[in-house]
């Protein structure tokens, strides 16, 4: 019997996979309008470089900033531009100035079925391709893909993961991306070696997805594909926050991240799924980063399905492509992203940004009153980074934030297990959030 790698702690929360892990990717057709935001990535915002009334062909760029941590942006649809303006965005909570595009509906969108030789670029081209395509990472962090791939000196990186771990709840967009287009994933996989110099990767799959275990072992073991380099499928134990950073770093090469520290100081690089297509679609189709795949599910959705949504495009257009929602007298909930990490949306008129991995509608709970912790460490027990979250909650709730420093507060990746667990219903999470936010405050003069 094979021993599963895992990590300690996490949790097992029903994941719900089963109403879009069988149902393949299907493309909606283009938004008659669509609300790009110039802030989809960790880093510096872009600035606009078209004006109201440019027009703009498909994959055009249409933002830019100067600083090393940014991406540009680029048109997802050919259309005119209606408008700059503030709109509100998923991620943020306020508005963020947006690039309104309306569509030229007498202009048929593009094949991009382009193939490029890659073979003979180099690692810095490579790169430059990658930035010019707005490549992010589609896991969620969305932190941009060119400057992940150039850890600076003197680190030596030995390692790169691909992260197929997909644990949040109901999402299966990368699922269904190893199954269907896994040449591109090993593309995608190819091209961030030749950029890194390196020839060792794995490609870490829960063991609830074992058709995409077989897909990708398939490939792996095929020596045409990978020049000499040794890439391994891991199968990972069904457990959350499995699919987290450091954890899944752990799990694979048994290496720690240092408290505070970054992946490549032990010399290791993660890059989603979702990333390495579209690295593939950047440098081999010359396809900038104007969709993803979005899983869009929930109790209240009449037809839970994955789809290839153009980024720009309102969350109400993406649930009418899955059929509405089902009449209810509950409240709704609207979630980005998974149940334990997304964010909550306050109106549909958001849009599709890159690191919109699902979109959920859930009806929403109420969630019984708050009780004084009964000390039963159930939160210590999980909590996949080692920590106290009770302590956390309690010196964050009496506004000790010092006191949360010493107890490694920015340590936490706000996974949600200790919520999760909860016999008290504490807002822990909340509490953690409330914490950083204040560690980071400037001091008054």
């Amino acid at each position: 019997m094979t021993v599963l790698r895992t990590f300690r702690g996490g949790v097992h929360p029903p994941d719900h996979k089963d109403q879009t892990a069988g149902k393949a990717i299907e493309r909606v057709a283009l938004p008659a309008r669509v609300f790009i935001p110039l802030a989809q990535h960790l880093g510096v915002p872009c600035e606009p470089v078209v004006k109201v009334g440019d027009e703009v062909a498909e994959g055009q760029l249409i933002g830019d900033a100067k600083a090393a941590v940014s991406s540009p942006v680029h048109a997802s649809i050919p259309g005119i531009v209606a408008a700059i303006e503030e709109h509100p965005h998923p991620a943020a909570p306020f508005p963020v100035r947006a690039i309104v595009i309306e569509r030229r509906n007498d202009v048929a969108p593009l094949a991009w079925d382009g193939r490029a030789d890659w073979s003979a670029r180099s690692p810095r081209d490579l790169l430059a391709a990658i930035r010019a395509a707005g490549v992010v990472g589609l896991g969620g962090a969305a932190f941009p893909t060119h400057i992940k791939l150039a850890p600076p000196p003197p680190a030596k990186v030995d390692t790169l993961i691909v992260n197929g771990v997909e644990c949040e709840p109901y999402l299966t967009s990368d699922h269904r991306l190893m199954l269907e287009r896994p040449l591109e994933v090993v593309e995608g996989i190819r091209i961030m070696l030749r950029v890194l110099d390196l020839r060792q990767a794995y490609i870490g799959i829960e063991a609830n997805k074992p058709d995409a275990i077989e897909v990708m072992q398939r490939h792996a073991a095929d020596p045409a594909l990978w020049g000499g380099a040794s890439v391994q499928v891991v199968p990972l134990k069904v457990k959350y926050p499995q699919g987290a950073e450091k954890q899944l770093i752990g799990a694979i090469t048994g290496r720690a991240v240092p408290s505070g520290g970054l992946p490549f100081q032990i010399g290791v690089v993660v890059q989603n799924v979702g990333t390495a297509v579209a690295i593939c679609d950047a440098v081999v189709r010359g396809k900038p980063l104007i969709e993803r795949v979005v899983t869009v599910a929930g109790s209240v959705v009449k037809e839970p399905r994955n789809l290839a949504v153009r980024i720009g495009t309102p969350f109400s257009q993406v649930l009418e492509c899955a059929g509405g929602l089902v009449a209810t007298d509950q409240p709704l909930k609207v979630i980005m992203g998974g149940p334990m990490m997304g964010l909550a949306q306050h109106t549909l008129a958001v849009p599709v940004v890159k690191g919109t991995s699902g979109i959920l509608v859930l009806e929403e709970r109420q969630v019984p009153k708050a009780l004084p912790c009964v000390k039963c460490g159930s939160c210590v027990d999980i909590c996949p980074m080692g920590l106290m979250p009770n302590r956390l909650a309690y010196f964050s709730s009496r506004g000790d934030f010092a006191e949360c420093e010493v107890h490694h507060v920015r340590d936490c990746i706000e996974c949600g297990a200790c919520t999760y667990v909860c016999f008290s219903r504490l807002p822990i999470v909340h509490l953690v959030k409330y914490a950083k936010a204040s560690l980071v405050k400037p001091k008054k003069t």
